[in-house]
């Protein structure tokens, strides 16, 4: 991942229920995993679930 904490991200995944999008500050990149915390808490997508992401502007004022 070349994506470096603190920048705002949104990850696609996948889970049995369906697709989610964690929408964010990245907290941490890692071989398995990215942390993003959202409006609704601190969310760990695991690699293998993830579907598509990339980085976004800043969340409007």
């Amino acid at each position: 991942m070349a994506w470096e904490p603190g920048i705002r991200v949104v990850v696609r995944y996948r889970l049995a229920d369906g697709l989610h999008d964690a929408l964010g500050e990245l907290l941490e990149t890692a071989p398995d995993h990215v942390s993003v915390r959202t409006r609704r808490g601190d969310v760990r997508v695991m690699a293998e679930t993830m579907v598509t992401g990339k980085q976004v502007p800043p969340a409007p004022w």
